[in-house]
């Protein structure tokens, strides 16, 4: 660098409203790094999510003032980046910084080290959707194979972009994912009993323990888990929870499903599952009893105009409920790929505190599980909570006779202090006829 570099201090910004400080997770650059604008630079812990700050310009790594671990108040200088004001020996930094990612990189044109592969940062994101670009066919030269926005930019004039005739539908741009679909394996999905699908199979927890006995080992809580924890215990301590459970014939449900849901995995790349219709429906019964979508206040009752959905989705070690906007103005269709967006971000760990806020009623999908009756806690500061569970064959009684149906039970949790039962079985009622009114002519868009 010549005489005109200078350094700018890069701040622990104030990624939520509510949020006052962040520990630093790990660290993605280190000092002499070349760094791109928007490119992550470090990986952040805060009492919701974990979340990546950004670079704001084009420069090399300097002095890392925040270590690992280290909890920082927002607007504290975390880091220097050096910039140039001409930028010419940026430029000959960049080159001599490709010459050594070039080094990195393999006679197929991807790094050796892809612990980062599957890490796609926002502006990276955005420019893949933007062209129709699959990222997984993208080679990655940046810190452990990750890719940057001169990958992507690389394999756009390389004419990897997607071409423009035919042209992907609107929604499979919108919605690229770092998650490989494969059509194929829809039509080789064995039967679930359970009813909700899965996108995946559950992973194994991984644990890191202290030291301790025979007898013992100690677990160290992480921040996430602490904010499950009092946040818990809130909604126990000062919510008074009543429950109820209502039964659905969801007979013509599952077959509406099975009818569509390989096409839509064609046509969308997303699988169309139960939790969507159940969404559907749960939006449709708040808007007649829009006392379900209220929070307390003490003296007055909230009620929420915007019915935002939280979805309660959990990973091998926490229970996070990303939230959908606005869920009243999506039809079906659009509920899924919002479900299986959130879903995505949650398992590949880049859920942004925006996806976390506004919720006003909380849907969870214990089916999934296999549990057939469950008595959920509120999400709190929420009214009300429900669960979808399993979807199992039983034999019922229709017209004096007994026949074998689809059934799932739905269990709800109420704040007593805002709702009663007769409120809240009419409600549930509704969202049973919801669910129940669902034929082979209903349209998912």
């Amino acid at each position: 660098m010549s005489s005109n570099k200078k350094l700018t201090d890069v701040t622990m910004p104030q990624l939520a409203e509510s949020l006052v400080s962040a520990t630093i997770g790990k660290w993605l650059k280190k000092p002499g790094d070349s760094v791109e604008q928007f490119e992550p630079i470090c990986e952040v812990i805060t009492d919701k999510v974990n979340a990546e700050i950004p670079s704001t310009m084009d420069g090399i790594m300097g002095e890392l003032l925040a270590e690992e671990g280290q909890e920082i108040k927002v607007g504290t200088v975390i880091c220097r980046i050096e910039t140039t004001d001409a930028g010419v020996d940026l430029i000959s930094d960049d080159k001599s910084s490709d010459v050594n990612d070039n080094a990195r990189v393999s006679n197929s044109g991807i790094a050796t080290d892809q612990s980062q592969r599957s890490r796609y940062s926002p502006a990276v994101q955005t420019l893949a959707a933007q062209h129709g670009i699959n990222l997984q066919n993208v080679p990655g030269t940046g810190l452990g194979g990750r890719i940057t926005r001169k990958d992507v930019l690389a394999y756009i004039d390389g004419g990897g972009a997607a071409p423009s005739a035919p042209s992907p539908a609107p929604q499979q741009a919108q919605y690229t994912s770092p998650v490989s679909f494969e059509p194929t394996r829809v039509a080789e999905e064995p039967v679930r009993h359970s009813g909700l699908h899965l996108t995946e199979s559950p992973k194994i927890p991984k644990i890191e323990v202290e030291a301790g006995d025979r007898s013992e080992h100690f677990i160290d809580v992480t921040p996430i888990r602490n904010t499950i924890a009092t946040r818990m215990r809130q909604s126990v301590s000062e919510i008074p929870h009543g429950w109820m459970m209502i039964e659905v014939d969801v007979t013509n449900l599952v077959q509406l499903r099975n009818k569509l849901k390989h096409d839509f995995m064609k046509k969308e790349g997303v699988n169309l599952t139960y939790l969507a219709f159940l969404m559907k429906a749960v939006v449709g019964a708040i808007k007649d009893y829009p006392i379900m979508n209220s929070v307390w206040a003490v003296d007055k009752i909230i009620v929420k105009r915007d019915i935002n959905i939280s979805l309660a989705v959990g990973t091998e070690d926490s229970v996070l409920t990303p939230v959908i906007k606005k869920a009243d103005q999506k039809n079906i269709a659009g509920l899924a790929r919002e479900i299986e967006d959130l879903a995505s971000k949650v398992r590949a760990g880049k859920l942004k505190l925006d996806d976390m806020q506004g919720g006003t009623f909380t849907v969870n999908n214990t089916g999934s599980f296999g549990s057939i009756l469950t008595q959920p806690i509120i999400n709190y500061p929420q009214a009300a909570i429900l669960t979808f569970e399993s979807i199992v064959k039983r034999p019922v009684v229709i017209n004096d006779m007994i026949a074998v149906r689809s059934m799932a039970n739905m269990c709800l949790s109420l704040d007593h202090r805002i709702l009663d039962g007769v409120i809240c079985g009419r409600f549930m009622q509704r969202v049973k006829d919801n669910m129940e009114s669902y034929n082979m002519d209903t349209q998912v868009y």
